[in-house]
């Protein structure tokens, strides 16, 4: 998934060519200096991520080419066993159906790290992509200046990379006040996640804080809120016969579709970011015959969970409303992704998230607490829990889906190794606020 933003992230580049030392003296006494170890550990981390990252992205895993993404989870596998976790790969067995699904779904990788506390964390991203078999040889890996380059790099080896490494650091340091610290990575989140959604779901409602690492966008920003992603798919079946002689023979299955559509025209609430728009439609076969079947499909988009369950009710109330009796109407409602909607846990998470980026690293970061765009797993993790989630937690870049042209700025992979782990010891030790 791709953030869209205008802000540009060339702050971190001078800033992580210094020492520890000389960041903490730059500081000065206004501001709060960074925890040197841990900032140091950090940036020695850069080229072990890098040639992390450089493994993955040469591991093609488009989300429906399923031996792939099991070749890259058993890669991301045995690094977490290496790293001490107790892991398993899981084959999706409760599968969400949609209209795209393919037969067959990727695994997904999780994993537990037990420490000394009782707080429980979950760090989620995913390891398949958008791409087809193959394509690699037009976007390899490659470093040009302060970017990297690659298949699915930005959307979302980033974030797997960066959790890879989040947990030798954390070890490294001593850092284990945590209760369980899970990890979740995915292979099908590019199409809507039919597989993982309900695994990530009933994870998700057993922690205190989830981190999703998604890309931060160009700006490096942290959201709290996602738009929810719905379809709606319309069927209509009449009566053919022959439009000329005898057209009162028949069932217009258009005519039906056509009342249909215009009477859900007002069902939109653009003030409360609701929206429902038609935009796909087939009719008849020939020329001169009434059709016998009409579909049409539409986009839905909410800011709250409740209001596509509305939404649904109503489109059902219409189309009781026939125009032909003796037609037949058939409505089926997915919703691909639930909005993420901010709460408190998250706003204090994020509140101190921005408090280390501001006074220790000295770099901007803007949260966003409303939706502007795109859904992310992260609202599946959010849908029972109680807990905090925030999305965004991965590198700054660009160019998600695109060809050959997905990038992430290497200078912003100390930035977020240092500030996964400090999220993870200041939750753990109770110093989120």
């Amino acid at each position: 998934m791709r953030w869209n933003s205008n802000r540009a992230a060339s702050a971190a580049g001078t800033l992580f060519r210094a020492t520890p030392l000389a960041l903490a003296l730059a500081f000065g006494a206004a501001h709060a200096a960074p925890q040197g170890e841990m900032l140091k550990l950090a940036q020695k981390e850069q080229q072990p991520l890098l040639d992390t990252l450089r493994d993955l992205v040469h591991i093609e895993s488009g989300s429906k080419d399923v031996e792939g993404v099991k070749k890259i989870a058993e890669y991301i596998a045995g690094k977490l066993r290496a790293q001490g976790g107790k892991v398993e790969v899981i084959t999706p067995t409760d599968v969400y159906r949609l209209d795209d699904t393919p037969e067959k779904i990727g695994p997904m990788v999780h994993a537990e790290f037990k420490g000394k506390g009782s707080s429980r964390i979950m760090l989620i991203a995913h390891m398949d992509t958008v791409y087809l078999p193959g394509m690699i040889k037009d976007q390899p890996f490659r470093i040009d200046g302060d970017k990297a380059y690659g298949l699915g790099i930005a959307d979302d080896k980033q974030g797997v990379a960066l959790i890879l490494h989040t947990m030798p650091l954390l070890k490294a340091l001593g850092i284990d006040d945590f209760g369980t610290l899970t990890v979740l990575i995915n292979g099908d989140e590019e199409i809507s996640s039919p597989g993982a959604r309900s695994t990530i779901t009933r994870l998700g409602a057993e922690q205190d804080a989830v981190f999703s690492f998604e890309g931060g966008g160009t700006d490096g920003s942290l959201r709290l809120a996602t738009s929810g992603i719905g379809s709606a798919y319309l069927k209509v079946l009449g009566k053919s016969s022959h439009a000329g002689a005898k057209p009162e023979d028949g069932v217009n299955s258009l005519y039906e579709l056509s009342h249909q559509i215009l009477q859900m025209k007002d069902l939109s609430k653009p003030e409360q970011g609701l929206k429902l728009n038609w935009t796909v439609s087939k009719a008849g076969t020939n020329r001169n015959v009434i059709p016998a079947e009409s579909t049409a499909q539409a986009d839905a988009r909410a800011l709250r969970v409740e209001d596509f369950t509305a939404l649904e009710k109503a489109m059902r109330d219409k189309i009781g409303n026939k125009l032909l009796p003796a037609s037949k109407v058939e409505l089926k409602f997915e919703v691909r992704r639930p909005p993420l909607e901010a709460n408190d846990t998250a706003r204090k998470l994020a509140k101190h998230a921005q408090g280390i980026y501001d006074k220790e690293l000295q770099l901007p970061m803007k949260v966003m607490d409303r939706a502007t765009g795109g859904g992310t797993d992260a609202a599946f993790a959010a849908l029972k829990t109680k807990g905090g989630v925030i999305e965004g937690f991965g590198l700054s870049g660009y160019g998600a889906h695109s060809n050959d042209a997905e990038y992430v700025q290497i200078n912003t992979i100390a930035p977020r190794l240092y500030l996964a782990a400090r999220m993870i010891q200041d939750f753990s030790r109770g110093q989120v606020k």
